[in-house]
């Protein structure tokens, strides 16, 4: 029976997407015995997956220094593990796959082609491009499990699993129309739209649709999710006093909820991972191709500045300087009036 790590220290939406790995690697040791090392704020995302047989949970910042790492590594080499996945492929993961000392560590090939130091029995080459509508972030992920162990038939869909318990959450029953849940801010400035645009895509949404909002965000966050609120015109259609400071409990409000509108991170995966529709706004400064996964138009969709206005990403001068002195003015090029049309017509499809 093999005993297999995968070592995911990322963030929320990189370990829900990882757990693709797990999925596959079962599909060629059904015996085997599955753990999962991650960051402890992230762990819920994966809480009672059946294939997952343990979670180590770490600490960021704790691992970060040096003597902890090689504390770590040698609590890895002394579990005695037969295969390691390292789809995080950064410094402390390499040096954890290199003193593991297990017979088969697979990770991502890095722009070093020789390194001086041998990290992996098998490095994995990133796709050129994706192949398969779960974006090219998930296909990457199987990836690394197909091309050291052929595959059938992979799976690219990624899930999350509830209890009986969490499926019986019952905050929301009081309300008498659906609740559609808004990723009003997104995990770093870089990924939140200006708070004016977010306002008008409440209000119009408040507005035209017969919906209640719910608003989703970091604890650290609160503030401004409240200066947002202070300034929609709706109020009596936003919820506000239900709130889940912990993934799990996001989780189970998500499962309860129509939709989820949000700027793109790990809430869209999560919303994807329940079979919840979604309407995702994008950073410019994201690759979509990357990250959008499974979009049809109608299930999950999505706006990016690049399929609005292509010409700002052109090489023009000014335009480039804007945007490196800037780094809110592609976002600000990003307006509701561009939002809107799309969204209008993904909830109309659902309402």
């Amino acid at each position: 029976m093999k005993k297999i790590l995968v070592i995911q220290n990322k963030r929320i939406g990189d370990v829900l997407l990882a757990s693709l790995i797990a999925e596959n690697i079962k599909l060629v040791y059904p015996e085997s015995t599955i753990e999962f090392m991650v960051y402890d704020y992230t762990a819920g995302v994966i809480e009672n997956h059946p294939l997952i047989d343990k979670i180590i949970l770490i600490k960021e910042k704790e691992l970060k220094k040096i003597p902890n790492l090689i504390k770590t590594a040698l609590q890895i080499r002394k579990a005695k593990y037969d295969i390691i996945l390292d789809p995080y492929a950064k410094f402390q993961s390499r040096i954890m796959c290199l003193l593991s000392g297990a017979p088969q560590r697979i990770g991502y090939k890095k722009k070093d082609k020789n390194p001086p130091l041998k990290f992996y029995t098998h490095n994995v080459s990133f796709l050129k491009e994706k192949s398969h509508p779960c974006g090219k972030s998930l296909e990457d992920r199987v990836h690394l499990v197909t091309s050291v162990y052929p595959i059938d038939q992979p799976v690219y869909v990624p899930k999350i699993y509830l209890t009986e318990t969490e499926q019986q959450y019952s905050k929301l029953q009081s309300y008498d129309k659906p609740v559609i849940m808004f990723g009003i801010l997104g995990s770093t400035p870089q990924k939140s739209m200006p708070y004016k645009y977010i306002t008008e895509l409440i209000d119009f949404v408040t507005v035209t649709f017969d919906v209640y909002a719910l608003f989703n965000y970091s604890p650290h966050q609160k503030d401004d999710a409240k200066s947002i609120y202070e300034a929609c015109k709706h109020k009596d259609r936003i919820i506000f006093d239900i709130y889940e400071d912990n993934i799990r409990g996001f989780i189970t409000l998500m499962n309860k909820c129509k939709l989820l509108i949000a700027n793109e991170g790990g809430t869209v995966h999560i919303a994807k991972a329940l079979d919840k529709p979604t309407f995702t706004i994008f950073s410019p400064y994201v690759l979509k191709e990357h990250w959008a996964s499974f979009e049809d138009g109608k299930m999950h969709t999505s706006v990016h500045l690049l399929d609005e206005k292509p010409d700002l990403f052109s090489t023009d001068r000014d335009a480039r300087k804007k945007i490196e002195e800037d780094p809110s003015f592609l976002y600000n090029q990003l307006s509701p009036e561009l939002i809107i049309p799309k969204l209008n017509n993904f909830l109309k499809q659902h309402f």
